[in-house]
C-alpha cells in the first residue's frame, strides 16, 4: 500500500468544502486514496451497473441517506447525480460527498455548471517517485521508466507489459469510444504510437496528419482527447513581449512513461538502456514529477518549456509569479558538464530580475543546492521543491 501525497490536501479541503472531487487517470489510485482517506465514509462505485440501477430508481432518497460521508466512484458514468448532490449538500449543513472521476473533459464541465462554489478540484496522477518505497526507489533508473507509476505495477506486483497492455486495450475500446466517435480506429492506435514516438518534440499536427492520412482538424480532436482522458498533455512554451524570436508550439508529454515504453514495444529496462528515445523518456518522467508535485499539494500547473529560433531551450519553467522564476535543465546523465548550463545561463540572461533557480536535473548520486550552478537527482525533486 503506498500513501500519496494527496491525502493530506484532500483532508484539509474535506474540512472547507463540502464536496471535494477528486479526477485523474483511470487506475491512478483515486479510489483507494479516497478510501484510505474516509474509511467509514459509504462507498458507491459507478461502473457497478446493480449501483448504476439502485441510483437511477431513488437517486435523491440514496444521496440524502448517505451524505454526510459519501463516496462516489466514476462519477461521470451518472453526470446528471451531480445536480442531485447539489441539492442535497444546500439542505444539508453536515453533508461530506467526496466525487472521483477519470474523464477531465466531461466531469470538469459537469462540476463547473452543477457544483460551482460547492466543491474543490484535486487531480491525483500515477505514483510520484517521492512515493514510492525505499525498496523501490533503489531500482536502476531505467527499470523505474520502464514501470512506468501505475499503481497496480508497484502495489500488485504485476508486470508492466501486462499492466499496460490491458490498460491500453480498456482506453482504446472503452474510454475512447464513449468520449467520441473514433471512425478511424485502426489510425487512432497509430496516432498514439506516434505521439508516444515524439514526447518531449513540438507538437506538429500537420505532419501528423500528412503522416496518417486523416484531416488536421481530426488530429487536433484526437490531440483534446488524449488530454481529456489524463493519457499526454501539450507543455505550453515560455514566453514575454522580447520579441518574435521564441518557438510557441507547445510541447507533447504523456502522463506515465510506463505507457510510453508499452506503445514503443520497450518491454525491459534492458531495451530502454540503449533505446535511442530513453533520454526524450527520461525528460518526460521528469517533466510528470514537477506536474505531480503541482497537484499532489492542490496547485494548478505552472510548467512551461522555453525556446527560440537561435536554437537555445530549457526544459522546464516553472512560472511562480513576479520576479519567481525557476529553470531546469534535464539530463539523463549522471555527470555534470558544463554545457548543460548554456542554455540555463542564457535565459537568466533574459530574465535576470525575475530568475531565482536555475539547475539540471540528472541521475547523479549528488546533489548541489547553489541556485544558479546546482544539480540534484531527479528522485529528489519533491523535496528540492518543498525546501523552496
Amino acid at each position: 500500500m503506498y500513501r500519496r501525497i494527496l491525502e493530506t490536501e484532500l483532508l484539509r479541503l474535506k474540512g472547507l468544502f463540502k464536496v471535494v472531487t477528486v479526477t485523474g487517470p483511470r487506475q491512478s489510485g483515486k479510489t483507494t486514496l479516497c478510501r484510505m482517506a474516509f474509511p467509514n465514509y459509504h462507498y458507491v462505485n459507478l461502473e457497478d451497473e446493480a449501483a448504476m440501477n439502485e441510483l437511477e430508481l431513488e437517486r435523491k432518497l440514496f444521496v440524502e441517506r448517505h451524505c454526510e460521508g459519501l463516496i462516489i466512484d466514476e462519477v461521470q458514468r451518472m453526470p446528471e447525480i451531480l445536480s442531485t448532490v447539489q441539492v442535497v449538500v444546500d439542505n444539508h449543513p453536515n453533508a461530506n460527498i467526496v466525487l472521483t472521476g477519470s474523464n477531465n473533459l466531461q466531469l470538469s464541465n459537469k462540476v463547473t455548471q452543477s457544483l460551482a462554489g460547492r466543491t474543490a478540484m484535486l487531480t491525483l496522477l500515477p505514483l510520484a517517485v517521492a512515493e514510492l518505497n525505499d525498496q523501490d526507489r533503489n531500482l536502476d533508473d531505467f527499470e523505474i521508466m520502464c514501470r512506468g507509476f501505475y499503481p497496480a505495477v508497484w502495489a500488485n506486483g504485476i508486470p508492466a507489459t501486462d499492466v499496460y497492455r490491458q490498460y491500453y486495450n480498456t482506453y482504446v475500446q472503452r474510454d475512447i469510444l464513449q468520449v467520441m466517435n473514433v471512425r478511424h480506429l485502426n489510425e487512432f492506435r497509430k496516432f498514439l504510437v506516434i505521439s508516444a514516438s515524439r514526447v518531449g518534440c513540438e507538437f506538429n499536427a500537420s505532419s501528423i496528419s500528412n503522416e496518417l492520412g486523416v484531416s488536421l482538424p481530426t488530429i487536433t480532436e484526437w490531440m483534446n482527447v488524449l488530454e481529456a482522458t489524463y493519457v499526454a498533455f501539450r507543455l505550453q512554451p515560455f514566453y514575454r513581449n522580447i520579441g518574435k524570436r521564441l518557438v510557441k508550439t507547445p510541447k507533447v508529454y504523456f502522463y506515465d512513461v510506463g505507457l510510453v515504453c508499452y506503445l514503443l514495444g520497450i518491454n525491459n529496462a534492458q531495451q530502454l538502456e540503449t533505446h535511442p528515445l530513453r533520454g526524450q523518456i527520461f525528460e518526460n518522467m521528469v517533466v510528470i514529477e514537477f506536474l505531480k508535485h503541482r497537484f499532489n499539494h492542490g496547485l494548478d500547473s505552472n510548467l512551461f518549456y522555453y525556446r527560440d529560433r537561435s536554437g537555445h531551450e530549457v526544459d522546464v519553467v516553472l512560472d511562480e509569479g513576479l520576479q519567481s522564476l525557476r529553470a531546469f535543465e534535464v539530463k539523463l546523465s549522471a555527470t555534470i558538464h558544463h554545457d548543460f548550463y548554456k542554455s540555463l545561463n542564457y535565459f537568466r540572461s533574459l530574465f535576470a530580475e525575475e530568475t531565482l533557480q536555475t539547475q539540471v536535473v540528472n541521475t547523479g548520486t549528488e546533489n548541489s543546492k547553489l541556485p544558479f550552478v546546482g544539480h540534484f537527482n531527479y528522485r529528489d525533486i519533491e523535496t528540492i521543491l518543498n525546501e523552496n
